[in-house]
């Protein structure tokens, strides 16, 4: 699920160069479009917010939240953080390249570090796949982490505290349609066979 979003994001708030790698390659040629009723800029911390209600948009890709922070350190590297208001969850989506397919994530709060090229979706996350309008594949846990140099990802559930068990992270995998089932096989009728081990003398 390689899926540079916040990258562009990041694109967005300050304007950098960038290219998209396993996106949707049609949205780089896409103008980016941002929302937002506020603006904040500290020049000397190098650091950028974006508030009152955010809406990034770039082709497929779109992202909302309450709030954005974008900020660089001194080696050039950026970092972002979407968080949304209490009770709400901030959100992405996006088309894969070359599928009729999308990728939704949501968290209380989604943090990009540009240093490592990875996406964290923080407390009551959760992440989503499309095949076009139909959900496929759905994940929730306490934190999803995703590493976009190795397209892998985890999911941990919340932790233990205070007495409560840590909690459970739960996913839903939707076979993809016309794969064989073993139902299918069983159907299958039997033929024979010269041998035990099905090969012929």
């Amino acid at each position: 699920m390689k899926s540079p979003i916040f990258p562009l994001l990041l694109i967005a708030a300050l304007g950098l160069p960038g290219s998209l790698t396993h996106a949707e390659k049609a949205d780089r040629d896409k103008p980016i479009n941002l929302e937002a009723g506020t603006l904040r800029y500290d020049l000397k911390k190098q650091v950028m917010v974006y508030g009152g209600g955010v809406v990034v948009t770039k082709g497929s890709i779109v992202i909302r939240g309450d709030r954005l922070e974008v900020r660089e350190d001194p080696q050039g590297h950026q970092f972002a953080t979407v968080s949304a208001d209490a009770g709400k969850r901030a959100f992405f989506r996006q088309k894969r390249e070359a599928m009729d397919e999308f990728i939704e994530g949501e968290g209380e709060s989604v943090e990009y570090d540009g240093r490592a090229d990875t996406v964290r979706f923080v407390n009551n996350a959760q992440m989503r796949r499309y095949r076009g309008a139909t959900l496929s594949d759905e994940f929730t846990g306490h934190i999803i982490f995703y590493n976009n140099s190795t397209e892998a990802f985890s999911i941990d559930g919340a932790p233990t505290s205070a007495g409560t068990p840590a909690g459970r992270i739960r996913a839903t995998l939707t076979p993809k349609p016309g794969a064989e089932t073993p139902a299918d096989r069983a159907a299958l009728p039997l033929r024979s066979s010269g041998t035990l081990g099905g090969e012929k003398k």
